[in-house]
Parts: structure tokens; C-alpha cells; sequence
């Protein structure tokens, strides 16, 4: 059998609502300047599906920064990755800067934040170890942890009763193995916007022996008085041993970091294989992401803005009577009754009716019956933005409590 003929029959569970979706739903183009509006499909859009949280994406002294470093160093230095031709001052002096930002000892930049969370948890575990994680883990977790042959066990989200019961067992194993325990959570869910239970899984090292190993790529920058991340919020930064964020979020750029002690951190250093077998982070990355760090760090205005949004929306559609579930952060769910069909109903009106653009979630990600609406606020958006955002998705629930999304109506909504 050829390997190829099973995309005779099926292209995913994606890929098989290409044909309708690709270029609309999934795949769609936004254009123009990143900002609160765009363009999507030659008609100007308010959007809500940017990670852009600080607003520093298009910022003006962002883009100097990163066109000087372009002109300065091109793009393709350094050449090689960091072990063997790829190392400057450069990235040094950007990993002590964060380092210190998040409070650990070291820090080690990645190329990309999901290759590195894949080759973190390679690295800190072997066969003889246990991993116990949160069952709503993202997926860069979920395969790092695929090429991990000991046990691994999962308990429901943010459940600390199950999480103790998984600890016993571990404890069990381990004993027998003479391995360690690694328990991975994150900071902010990035689908929900609820919050890891990071001080409830501390307590438990009191009764238990493990380390602990914290995804916060949107709680860095978001999270805690000065933004240092989910664990500054919670006052137990000390007590995360592995912290990864990523620079997708509030820095707008590519790349990641890892921080812990300096002996963690050196291992990680030698032992990272999508770092040690990969190009180095571009120059004009790393020096913008100096820049970056140093707003993030100095310029508490573009966080204040954004929880000001934040607060807005979140308050506005909560009076409203929508449904925003458990978020604690900036990551703003609405969820509505529906099936896949009210879904990209729902997201079809408001792009050509409203002109508002934001990311739709269906089944299998959310239940049966579930359709969820992610909006991410930014220190970009303004609070006519907002009120204007909570007027059209009341129409909208009007219209979809009423069946006017109903399968048999949807044709009518495609016809000019």
C-alpha cells in the first residue's frame, strides 16, 4: 500500500471541511498594518483574533528597532545554531534581561516556543519518570510528551482532588523506577482563559516529591503587577522549577524562552535538541526582542491599557447575559448553543453583516452542542471598539436564540 492512498479517503478531522472552509474559516488572509482593524477579503474588519495583547506588534518604535537590527545584521546572522557557530553576546544579554524579568536564575532563548516545550520535556525526562499534566494541555505539550517512554498520567482540568490521586500513583511508580515526577500545567489556558491552579499545585509539594514545569505563553507579559507571568499573580514564582513562554503573545515576535537555576538551565543548554540541531535566533529578533522586553518592562501604560479593555468587554457581555465561562485573563471565550452548522452560521454574520472578526470554536474542541467565540482584547482596541462589539453579538444571540442560524436557514445567508 502506498502511504499516499489514505489522503484518498480522508484529509483529518480539519481537512475534511477544507473545501468549505479553506480561505473563509480556516486559512482566511487579514491584511494590512497589524491593528484593531483590518482588511479581510477587500472590506475593512474589526479584529478580535490577534495574540497581539500589548499592542506592540505594529508599536512605531517596535518596528525601528527590528528595521535597525534588519539593516544592521540581515537576517541570516548568526549562521548555525548556538553549540556550534550560532552564539553572540547578543542572545546572552537577552536571556539575562529575562532571567531576571521572571525572577529565576537563567534563561536559554528557543528558536520557537513549541519545538522548545517538545524538546524540554524530552530532555528532563527518561524512562525510569512519571509525568502528570492537566488534561486541556496544549498540543506542544502533548507531543513532547508523545516521545516520552515511561508512564504518563492526566487528570481533569485544573482538578487538584484527581491531581493528588495521579501523584500517588506516580509516587508509587518512582519508587520503584528510582525516577523523578514532572507535573506540567500552564499559566493562562489560552483557549478558556482560566488559570492554571499554580498555588494549589505548590501546596502539594508539601505532601509530595516533584518538580514543576509551567507553560505561560499567555500569562507572560499579561499576568502579575509588573507582567513577569502567571506566577508573579499567584506569589509563587519561586516555587515554579521550569518556566516557558514564548514570544508569540505580548512581545509580537517569534521565539521562546526557558528559565530555572543555572544548572537546569545549562543542561537544557546541551541537551535541547530542537536548539542544538537548529539555526540560531535571528539577530533582528533577538534585538527586538530587547526592545521589546524593556516596553514590557518599563512601559506598564500598554498592560494597563489592555486590562482596561479587557475589564470593558469581559464586564459589558457578562451584563448582557453571555456566557464567558471561568477566564481570569485577557483571553475572552463567549460561549453560545449551537452545532457546527449555527457556528459558521454565527461567524459568517457577523464577518459580512457586522464586520467583526474573531476566532470560532465547534465541536470536537468544545462539547456537542457548544459553539464558542474567542476574543482576544488588546492594548490596541479602544472602548468604541467595545460597546460596538457587545451591540452586535446581542443581535446575534437574539437572531441565533430564535433559529434564524437554524441548518435549514443557512443557505439564505449566502445569497447577495
Amino acid at each position: 500500500m502506498d502511504i499516499f492512498n489514505k489522503i484518498d479517503n480522508t484529509f483529518g478531522p480539519l481537512g475534511q471541511y477544507m473545501d468549505d472552509a479553506h480561505g473563509y474559516y480556516m486559512f482566511p488572509k487579514l491584511e494590512g498594518p497589524i491593528s484593531n482593524k483590518m482588511m479581510f477579503m477587500g472590506k475593512e474588519r474589526l479584529v478580535w483574533s490577534l495574540n497581539n495583547y500589548l499592542g506592540l506588534g505594529n508599536h512605531p518604535e517596535v518596528r525601528k528597532a527590528d528595521a535597525e537590527a534588519t539593516k544592521d545584521w540581515g537576517l541570516a546572522y548568526p549562521m548555525g545554531a548556538r553549540m556550534m557557530s550560532g552564539q553572540t553576546k547578543y542572545h546572552e544579554e537577552l536571556e539575562a534581561k529575562l532571567a531576571e524579568f521572571v525572577s529565576k536564575e537563567a534563561a536559554y532563548l528557543l528558536n520557537y516556543g513549541y519545538q522548545g516545550m517538545v524538546s524540554i520535556i524530552n530532555a528532563l525526562v527518561d524512562r525510569r519518570d512519571v509525568i502528570v499534566y492537566d488534561s486541556e494541555a496544549h498540543a506542544c505539550i502533548i507531543d513532547g510528551m508523545r516521545l516520552h517512554f515511561g508512564k504518563r498520567f492526566v487528570y481533569p482540568h485544573n482538578n487538584m482532588q484527581n491531581l493528588e490521586k495521579e501523584l500517588e500513583r506516580a509516587t508509587k511508580i518512582v519508587e520503584k523506577t528510582g525516577g523523578g515526577i514532572l507535573v506540567i500545567t500552564e499559566g493562562v489556558y489560552g483557549m478558556a482563559g482560566d488559570l492554571g491552579k499554580l498555588k494549589d499545585i505548590v501546596d502539594l509539594k508539601k505532601k509530595f516529591k516533584f518538580r514543576l514545569l509551567v507553560d505561560d505563553a499567555h500569562g507572560f507579559g499579561t499576568m502579575g503587577k509588573t507582567g513577569a507571568g502567571t506566577g508573579e499573580h499567584f506569589g509563587v514564582q519561586d516555587e515554579i522549577d521550569v518556566y516557558f513562554a514564548t514570544f508569540a503573545k505580548s512581545m509580537a515576535g517569534i521565539g521562546g524562552f526557558v528559565a530555572s537555576n543555572k544548572k537546569v538551565v545549562k543542561y537544557l543548554m546541551y541537551n535541547l535538541r530542537s536548539q542544538v540541531y537548529a539555526k540560531s535566533l535571528p539577530m533582528p529578533m533577538v534585538i527586538g526582542s530587547m526592545k521589546r522586553l524593556e516596553m514590557l518592562k518599563n512601559e506598564p501604560e500598554h498592560r494597563e491599557k489592555l486590562w482596561t479593555i479587557v475589564n470593558a468587554l469581559q464586564r459589558g457581555l457578562r451584563e448582557k447575559g453571555f456566557n464567558l465561562g471561568n477566564t481570569e485573563s485577557p483571553v475572552t471565550p463567549v460561549f453560545f448553543e449551537g452545532g457546527v452548522p449555527e457556528a459558521t452560521s454565527v461567524t459568517h454574520d457577523l464577518r459580512e453583516k457586522f464586520n467583526i472578526f474573531c476566532s470560532i470554536v465547534s465541536y470536537p474542541v468544545v462539547p456537542k452542542g457548544v459553539i464558542m467565540l474567542r476574543l482576544i482584547p488588546t492594548a490596541m482596541h479602544t472602548l468604541e471598539d467595545v460597546e460596538y462589539t457587545i451591540k452586535c453579538f446581542s443581535e446575534v444571540k437574539k437572531k441565533l436564540d430564535d433559529g434564524e442560524y437554524s441548518s435549514d436557514k443557512i443557505k439564505s445567508m449566502y445569497v447577495e
